[in-house]
This record gives structure tokens, C-alpha cells and sequence, in this order.
């Protein structure tokens, strides 16, 4: 059976990963650098773990060396990615991640060329972000393929996890970001803004620096991609503030204190909260020269829901052969489809071209 080597194993998403590829029958094994927590892991879920950091490049590939495919879910990404990723290209595992973060997922892309020569798959956001948005977006390109601009939406408020608040807070200098002419601009806070109907009703949306900017471009082509969120009120005020206080939240000090009050959080959602949770997802493909314009939605169960069977499922079908060598997205490499896999994904929601008609069923 090919094994799976899982890193950041008992972080709140790790623990729920773990535990659902154990349910799968996955020969995983559970990894990360907290030994007190691998143990914990160990005599609950009664699998094998390796105990390494990832300072040591050699020690890195040593632990990865004998996996067929690794899957990072520990953040910041930014800090986890680049190490496992060199280590599985010296002993020719996988990777897959779950990161959100844009500059890592731009950083994998560059070593794409060295992927396809040591035919080794690099598969990040493979969760929440950046699976339902990334085949919203492909199924987008495929219904209008002369598409220049391409703008995608969600509305998911939901509590974060500790490890989504501290990349949150290890990246809160980073402005948000779009594709135009095909190169990355930077864009203030809340530069941009748009009313989206998601399917119930318009919500007032902000433009985010999320990792599906940059998967939807390396998806479909499209050379002009900007994606939304919905923000409420409260939320949109901090946004406005925040280019003030970007100095000081950006110290190391402060930052680091955010990291210890993050930390004190409560873990994550409960149980009932994940099986109880949606989003709701939109995007528009637009031909700018006459006008042509598509509208499609799409409809997801709990964010974390999503990244559990999202990450799991492309790990499987990554380990089976399915996805070829060098970088790949989630829509690129398994087709529009992919999101459909997800349990309670329904979709896709299609309003005809160059008009826009709320779905029935999201009324």
C-alpha cells in the first residue's frame, strides 16, 4: 500500500486529517517536531510517527526518504513548505499542502522545472483553499473560453482555527493581491470592493489576498483574476484602520505576543459547528473586448469539512498516479469535477451567458 507521511499531524486541522485517513485505512504516518503531542497522537490513533523539525535540510529528507507522498498541514506555511518540498524532490515523495497563502503557493510553482525532472508532483491548497474555488474557476474557463477577467466570491464566516490565526498574523503585512495582464499587483486592504450575490441575497464584498488568486491563474489562463470574501461590518472597519497600525502589529515583539493571545484560543469549531457549516461561492468569467459574461455558484459544507475530504482525497488520487509530475492545482490536475467529490459539495449553479439568474435551489 503507498504511504503517506502526514506533517503537523496534531494541530487542530492535523488532528482531523489524521483521523479521517485512519478511518480511510491510509498507511499514514503522523509527523511533526512536538514530540509530548506526537505521543498524545501515537496512543490515540495507534500509528507509527517520526518526531523532526525541519532546520536540518538533511534530517528533513532522511524522514521524508521512503514516503511515496507527503501532506504539509503545518503552518505558516510560508516557514513548512519550501523544506519539505526540497526534501521530497531529493527522495522523490510527493507533496501536497493545504496552505491559503499566496506567496506559497507562487514559491512551489518555482520549482516546478526541478518537479518534472525528478518526477515528483507538487500539489498545493489542497483544502478549503483552494479546491471548491479552483474548480469554480475551471468550470468557468470551460464555459467561456475567450474569458479575459475573472472574478471569484465566498461568503464562509466561520471561527478560525489557532494555526489559521497565527498564519494570519505571521502574513498581516501582506496586502491583498490580484492578477492583472498576467503578473501579481499588489492592492491596498480595501481597495476594491464589489456587492456579490452569493445566492441569497447581495452581501458586500472586499477583495483578499487568498491563495485561489493565484491557483485560478495558473488554472485557467485568465491573465486578470481578483477574488472576494464577504465581510461583515465590524470586520470591514478593522480593514480600513489596519494600513495605520501595520507598523506596529508588524513588530516582532507584537507580532510574537499575538501568536502567545492566538494560542489561548479556543482550538477551533466543534463537531456540531463543522456538520452544521457551508459556504457559498460564486465567480464571473467576462470577456472584456464584447462583453460576454458567465455566472456560475457553487455550494460547500463547512470550511474544514472541505479541507478533511478535500486534502485526503487528492493525497489518494496523488499516490494512485493521477496527477502528473511538476507543479499542479487541484482543478488542473483532476478537472472541474474535483470539487464534486467533497461530501454535500452541490454544484455547479450555472446562470447563462451574459445574464444572471439566482439558482432555485439557493433561493
Amino acid at each position: 500500500m503507498p504511504s503517506l507521511l502526514l506533517y503537523g499531524a496534531y494541530g487542530y486541522v492535523g488532528t482531523l486529517i489524521a483521523r479521517e485517513a485512519v478511518d480511510r485505512g491510509l498507511d499514514v504516518t503522523l509527523a511533526g517536531r512536538d514530540r509530548e503531542q506526537l505521543e498524545k497522537q501515537v496512543r490515540e490513533l495507534d500509528r507509527p510517527a517520526l518526531n523532526f523539525d525541519l532546520s536540518d535540510p538533511v534530517a528533513v529528507a532522511g524522514a521524508v526518504d521512503g514516503f511515496d507522498c507527503v501532506l504539509n498541514c503545518a503552518g505558516p506555511f510560508s516557514d513548512t513548505a519550501a523544506p519539505l518540498v526540497e526534501g521530497c524532490l531529493e527522495t522523490g515523495a510527493d507533496y501536497v499542502d493545504v496552505t491559503g497563502e499566496i506567496p506559497v503557493v507562487e514559491r512551489v510553482r518555482e520549482y516546478d522545472r526541478e518537479a518534472v525532472d525528478a518526477g515528483v508532483t507538487l500539489l498545493p491548497s489542497v483544502g478549503f483553499s483552494s479546491i471548491p474555488m479552483d474548480c469554480l474557476a475551471a468550470h468557468l474557463a470551460d464555459r467561456l473560453p475567450a474569458a479575459t477577467h475573472l472574478a471569484l466570491g465566498v461568503n464562509s464566516v466561520r471561527v478560525p482555527s489557532v494555526g489559521s490565526l497565527k498564519t494570519a498574523i505571521e502574513g498581516a503585512e501582506t496586502e491583498s493581491n490580484v492578477y492583472e495582464d498576467g503578473r501579481l499587483e499588489r492592492i491596498g486592504p480595501t481597495e476594491r470592493t464589489r456587492t456579490i450575490d452569493f445566492g441569497r441575497g447581495e452581501r458586500p464584498a472586499v477583495a483578499m489576498p487568498l491563495g485561489d488568486v493565484s491557483t485560478a491563474h495558473y488554472t485557467t489562463g485568465i491573465p486578470n483574476v481578483e477574488v472576494y470574501a464577504y465581510v461583515p461590518r465590524p470586520a470591514r472597519a478593522v480593514l480600513r484602520v489596519y494600513p495605520r497600525l501595520e507598523p506596529l502589529l508588524s513588530r516582532p515583539r507584537v507580532e510574537s505576543a499575538l501568536k502567545r493571545i492566538a494560542g489561548a484560543v479556543r482550538e477551533g469549531p466543534s463537531e456540531r459547528a463543522r456538520e452544521r457549516g457551508e459556504a457559498l461561492l460564486w465567480g464571473e468569467a467576462r470577456n472584456e473586448a464584447d462583453g460576454e459574461r458567465a455566472v456560475s455558484r457553487l455550494r460547500t459544507p463547512d470550511a474544514y469539512v472541505v479541507t478533511v475530504q478535500g486534502s485526503l482525497n487528492a493525497a489518494e488520487r496523488v499516490l494512485a498516479g493521477e496527477a502528473g509530475a511538476g507543479y499542479q492545482t487541484p482543478a488542473g490536475a483532476f478537472g472541474p469535477e474535483f470539487a464534486l467529490d467533497i461530501e454535500g459539495t452541490s454544484g455547479f449553479f450555472d446562470s447563462a451567458v451574459d445574464t444572471e439568474r439566482r439558482p432555485a435551489a439557493s433561493r
